[in-house]
């Protein structure tokens, strides 16, 4: 198996593939293990939700219980209470190494020594993966493919599998995993059985992290307890968290935005020099996630009062996160950038607090 990170693979972290261990999806695996025991396991399963909730470790962990459970009547299947599957079994060996002879994975490449990872996962990848189903599988169970994120196909590799998944061949399941399912092609979401993971409670967050392998797993009970509350439901979000430093930033910026109107404009610039330098890139892109996170919160919470009250914070970080590409990519000064930012999101909650 290769050493390289996946695109999407937190630092350091065990992948999806590897690690099996699921937190606070039963309902989800119960509505699966009903299915195939029911024999109504629908060909097209589209798995949404936010990233770093689990979804990924949950497709993976669907496609080896199939993988070692060809048979829905087997007293195994009967009597399994979750999708777990022994972790030194040969079949989870094989998916961890995507070696296993009936499971496709599509996904962006990784990085090499000459190339960065790709953005997108391209046509001829989807069309690869999926001559796996011009053969039955091998012990006359699902050949499975995994699309690892639905979200990195563009309208090519989209329509390429839209084409199996319209005229699937018997036994054939596809898995895909979507961060955005709304934006997933309407004739694949046509095509699919939706499964809708939310975000995770604060406490499965907490043991989801304490399952991973040191140094995530060994975190100080003070700091885990600070990264999930902070994480909104994500775990990925949570490891994000692990760090004293990036802990108090996000403190620091969400303290200033629950204030808004008001702004402590000494407190704002000093923020704003503390974003200047290479060495601040990270976290100026950390100080852009809360920003964002914050505003979907803040529409999310006001999305019964009509889009009078919406319209202005939308506006809002669509041109923030459209200077923040300008100041990326130009490499400007971000100080500006953090003021107006600050001082646009005062005016939306003022504008929404008259309307």
């Amino acid at each position: 198996m290769s050493t390289e990170a996946e695109p999407d693979q937190f630092p350091g972290a065990p992948h999806p593939r590897s690690h099996g261990a699921l937190f606070g999806l039963e309902e989800a695996e119960r509505e699966f293990l009903d299915a195939y025991r029911a024999g109504r396991l629908h060909h097209a399963w589209l798995i949404g939700g936010p990233q770093g909730i689990g979804k990924a470790t949950f497709a993976y962990r669907a496609a080896r219980f199939l993988l070692s459970h060809p048979d829905p009547q087997a007293d195994a299947v009967r009597d399994a209470r979750t999708l777990a599957v022994n972790p030194a079994s040969g079949v989870s060996a094989k998916v961890a190494a995507l070696s296993h002879p009936d499971l496709a994975v599509l996904r962006r490449a990784p990085a090499t020594e000459k190339k960065a990872a790709s953005t997108i996962i391209p046509v001829d990848a989807v069309r690869r993966a999926l001559s796996l189903f011009a053969s039955t599988a091998g012990n006359g169970g699902y050949r499975i493919c995994i699309v690892d994120a639905v979200d990195d196909l563009n309208i090519a590799s989209a329509n390429a599998l839209l084409k199996v998944i319209e005229e699937p061949p018997p036994r054939a399941l596809f898995l895909l995993v979507a961060h955005s399912p709304g934006r997933t092609l309407a004739t694949i979401r046509s095509r699919c059985r939706r499964m809708l993971l939310r975000a995770l409670p604060e406490a499965d967050v907490a043991s989801a992290v304490r399952a991973l392998p040191p140094p995530f797993g060994d975190v100080d009970e003070a700091t885990l307890h600070k990264a999930a509350s902070l994480s909104r439901g994500s775990v990925r979000t949570a490891l994000g968290l692990l760090d004293p430093h990036t802990i108090a930033l996000v403190e620091r910026v969400r303290a200033m935005l629950e204030r808004l109107p008001a702004t402590d404009r000494a407190a704002l610039h000093d923020l704003a020099e503390s974003m200047t330098g290479r060495e601040a890139e990270a976290d100026f892109a950390l100080l852009l996630s809360t920003v964002h996170d914050w505003v979907s919160e803040v529409i999310h919470k006001r999305a019964g009062q009509g889009a009078v009250h919406l319209a202005r914070f939308v506006e809002v970080w669509e041109n923030i996160a459209r200077a923040a590409r300008e100041t990326q990519v130009l490499n400007l000064d971000r100080r500006p950038l953090v003021l107006s930012l600050f001082d646009d999101l005062a005016d939306a909650v003022r504008h929404a607090h008259a309307a």
